[in-house]
């Protein structure tokens, strides 16, 4: 599907956003790409981030998925609303073990206020991407009310 952005600056706004989210810093997770309808974040392999098997942790694979749809989502708003996740679910498909985690999610559905979207979430591990979990999600756009 192709997406038309609401306004002109909609990378900056997502950027910006990212930027302020302090949990994307503490597990250095990047910004790599946004598009109408579509983001791409990538998270490197750190110890810290990891479950008793030294797989990526769920928690971990489930931020990213969740961090994707948002600004994919966040990507279609208009130019003074803010974005809140509704709700997820997670299938996780295959161990996160590797060195690169990538969350990559397209909006399917964009709604007046919800947004429906599907992430992908990748793991990178000598060079080949496996899929290790798949979610649908629901987000909604929370638009500035004018009091007057």
């Amino acid at each position: 599907m192709e997406f038309v952005p609401r306004f002109e600056g909609y990378r900056k706004k997502v950027e910006e956003s990212f930027a302020r989210q302090g949990f994307m810093t503490l597990i250095n997770a990047k910004l790599v790409d946004v598009n109408p309808g579509f983001c791409e974040i990538h998270i490197p392999y750190d110890r810290s981030l990891t479950q008793q098997h030294g797989f990526f942790h769920a928690g971990i694979i489930g931020t990213v998925a969740d961090t994707a749809a948002g600004y994919a989502s966040f990507s279609l708003m208009e130019e003074q609303s803010t974005v809140l996740t509704v709700e997820y679910k997670l299938n996780l498909v295959a161990p996160g073990d590797g060195e690169l985690l990538i969350g990559r999610s397209n909006v399917i559905k964009n709604g007046r206020t919800l947004k429906i979207c599907r992430s992908d979430v990748f793991v990178v591990k000598n060079g080949e991407e496996k899929l290790c979990a798949a979610a649908q999600l629901t987000v909604m756009e929370l638009r500035k009310r004018s009091d007057g």
